[in-house]
């Protein structure tokens, strides 16, 4: 009698990679992701990620309510729920965006699972293979991979000190479509952006969606940071113009990230589409989630709560820009956030964050170099420092740490002769915006 046959097993490291969807190509590890293993360790100072810092929520009395709603609710919050989200969440969503006068029906919300979802569901439904989307220079590395998936092709707008140019957003758009490429939105944080910090003027915002009316253009706003302002009241949204803006929100950096709740604010036509997509995704956004930031909502002062998280934060933007002002060599530059997480720091020239990454953290500091932030290799000379994290002590201390890298690197150059073409370094593909 034969031994029965035994299955074959393939000496390759991947056995599937033939049979992969061919947008699974365009998927790449997210720079910021790959950092936290290392970033991770306590004796290293991370100033890489934006992980929020809610040690100042009520956990105890949350806690106890949540007990409250699982005894009295337990049932209807861990059942299956709207596709689109359960009304009394988008009827809270709508009273928080109210802060920044958008006012909206709740029927036109669509909560999703945190923004980053909400994002995705919006790329899904506008974008086929080859179509463009165009972000500022620099961009959020999570909305480019959200794009990369979809196989679009993503164009950069040049920005300044007040947001995205409002001229060079016409040129690009012009240009891509002369060239028979079809553009099908602009993606923008216009506050407080991830990576660099800054904040679109109200002038700045109305010039934008002048243009994107004239140029028949779809924006879309993603604002995890509006409310976490330091210095004056939030800033109007740019959905607060015009009701043809696609508006993303998300409670992960005003209450708390593992909750993923997020939300779309669109028309009425978008939003039915949305609410397909969604049910195609997960069915429904998790309910038990919703009944908690609700009853978190109901139950507490949230615009208090608001007002501690800004007080913690510009705290520590404090200690970070103190800490660069102190520590960094010349020829070192950087932004001055007024609100959110980020701080965008321009290296002296001749030198490449990424290559200096190894040096920083052997010195027990870690950053996102700034070409993650860019799909088009710009970005070498940039880094983004992130201040929400940790204590205001040890950001200062990390950008001594900091400080030490760029100034050993410059005193290696010296002492080598070594110009600013010397290629130690990969060299700029382009001019990186200076944004300081």
């Amino acid at each position: 009698m034969s031994s029965p046959v035994q299955p074959s097993r393939s000496t390759r490291l991947d056995p599937y990679v033939d049979q992969y969807a061919e947008r699974t190509s365009s998927m790449t590890v997210s720079a910021v992701r790959a950092l936290f293993a290392v970033a991770n360790r306590p004796e290293v100072v991370s100033l890489a990620g934006g992980m929020p810092n809610i040690t100042d929520l009520p956990l105890g009395q949350i806690g106890a309510s949540f007990d409250e709603l699982v005894r009295g609710h337990g049932v209807q919050a861990m059942q299956y729920g709207s596709g689109q989200g359960e009304l009394f969440m988008r009827e809270k969503i709508v009273e928080i965006m109210a802060e920044e006068q958008v006012h909206a029906n709740p029927d036109d919300v669509v909560v999703t699972v945190g923004s980053q979802q909400a994002l995705d569901l919006v790329t899904r439904i506008f974008v086929d293979p080859g179509d463009v989307v165009l972000c500022e220079a620099p961009s959020y590395v999570g909305a480019m991979g959200t794009f990369n998936a979809s196989q679009a092709e993503i164009h950069h707008v040049g920005m300044d000190a007040d947001g995205l140019l409002p001229d060079a957003l016409r040129e690009a758009v012009v240009t891509l479509r002369a060239a028979g490429k079809r553009v099908k939105f602009l993606y923008m944080i216009p506050n407080y952006n991830n990576p660099t910090g800054i904040t679109q003027t109200v002038a700045r915002r109305r010039a934008l969606l002048d243009v994107a009316r004239e140029v028949d253009l779809l924006v879309v706003e993603d604002n995890p940071y509006g409310l976490l302002t330091f210095e004056n009241d939030p800033l109007p949204a740019l959905r607060s113009f015009d009701d043809h803006v696609i508006y993303l929100g998300s409670f992960s950096k005003t209450f708390a990230p593992g909750f993923r709740i997020g939300w779309v604010l669109a028309p009425p036509a978008v939003r039915e589409r949305l609410v397909i997509a969604q049910e195609a995704a997960v069915l429904s956004p998790p309910v038990f989630s919703q009944f908690a930031i609700a009853t978190y909502l109901e139950h507490y002062d949230w615009r208090g709560q608001i007002v501690a998280f800004r007080d913690m934060y510009r705290e520590r933007r404090d200690s970070m820009l103190r800490g660069l002002a102190d520590h960094m060599p010349e020829g070192t530059t950087w932004t001055r956030p007024t609100g959110g997480f980020f701080v965008w720091v321009t290296l002296p020239e001749g030198l490449d964050s990424q290559a200096l990454l190894a040096r920083a953290v052997s010195e027990r500091v870690a950053y996102v170099p700034g070409t993650a932030f860019y799909a088009d290799g710009f970005g070498s000379r940039n880094l983004r420092a992130s201040y929400c994290f940790p204590t205001a002590e040890r950001i200062y201390e990390g950008t001594r740490r900091l400080g030490k890298v760029i100034a050993d690197e410059l005193d290696m150059r010296a002492t080598f002769g070594l110009g600013v073409d010397t290629p130690l370094h990969r060299p700029e593909i382009g001019p990186s915006p200076n944004l300081s």
